[in-house]
């Protein structure tokens, strides 16, 4: 009754092995992760000079630009997004994006290209996979404000998965009246775990949602959306899919349903539009097929306009 890691590393990213050689040492990924973790800690991290190696084009733009950056979660990586990258771009008609390549050192590798339309497509890819809410919380609160300096935008919509998730609407509560730091429009959330991931604080059938919604057993990070919920941007549109693989544990295998629903307690009466899509079947609604899944991505082009 615990939280297979080993299970999940296999699911997360088998058929992917071939895209995995070049990234950093297990050691390294889980000690930068951890000093990252913490905050009296990161001041370690910062005393590095970062490096920012620019292999990308940027196409000069009078456009007011508003980036739609992918982001994965837990032990993900550039291989999360592709397939959801590469639809949008086919669906916008174009065959460029950004792709932002960064570690919790602070160094950064940008490759492609920075287009001059109104939506530039971005993918984020985490070079220390493995780092919990707090280590990606870390990671946004530096990738953001780097982005939105160089490419000059002062606004993004967010397509998350898994634990980049609720990370999206920590930051975007933490720098709710920040001038400077770049805030969302919207955000697709798939697969998002705010409430515990399935036997590790969230045993399948235990906890459940009132008639409003709210869930009788809250961990810290979702206490900390809650109590935070009045500095989320009554403008924001957002977009919630979470998976069902129907068996007898309500989950997407990792995620549970009332884990993935409990956050529309706290934004669907902030939100100024909040959707919730339930995916459902056994080989349609698990948690690391469901970033790749056509159904899924089909729905979040359409509330990205990328689609009519």
């Amino acid at each position: 009754m615990f939280f297979n890691s080993k299970k999940y590393a296999e699911e997360a990213e088998k058929n992917h092995k071939h895209d995995l050689k070049q990234e950093p040492s297990m050691f390294n990924m889980i000690s930068l992760g951890l000093l990252a973790s913490f905050a009296p800690t990161r001041i370690f991290l910062k005393l590095h000079k970062r490096r920012i190696e620019n292999k990308a084009v940027i196409q000069e733009s009078s456009l007011e630009q508003v980036p739609i950056i992918y982001f994965h979660g837990f032990r993900g990586g550039d291989y999360t997004t592709n397939v959801m990258v590469h639809q949008a771009m086919q669906d916008k008609g174009t065959d460029k994006f950004l792709k932002v390549s960064v570690d919790l050192l602070g160094n950064f590798k940008l490759e492609g290209t920075w287009t001059n339309d109104q939506h530039p497509i971005v993918q984020v890819a985490f070079r220390q996979r493995i780092v919990g809410i707090y280590g990606i919380d870390y990671y946004l609160s530096f990738v953001l404000p780097f982005l939105s300096k160089k490419y000059h935008f002062k606004k993004y919509i967010a397509v998350a998965h898994s634990l980049a998730c609720p990370c999206i609407i920590r930051t975007e509560m933490k720098h709710a009246y920040s001038k400077t730091f770049p805030h969302l429009v919207k955000c697709a959330l798939i697969a998002g775990p705010f409430d515990g991931v399935t036997y590790l604080g969230d045993i399948p059938n235990v906890n459940i949602l009132n008639e409003n919604g709210r869930p009788s057993m809250m961990n810290p990070h979702y206490l900390y959306l809650l109590l935070n919920r009045r500095k989320f941007n009554s403008n924001i549109l957002v977009l919630n899919i979470y998976g069902n693989v129907l068996d007898n544990t309500n989950t997407d295998k990792f995620i549970s349903v009332v884990s993935a629903k409990s956050i529309r307690y706290i934004l669907a009466p902030k939100a100024h539009f909040y959707q919730e899509v339930e995916v459902r079947g056994k080989n349609d609604a698990e948690h690391s097929w469901m970033h790749d899944n056509p159904f899924v991505i089909d729905i979040v082009d359409k509330f990205l306009n990328l689609k009519k």
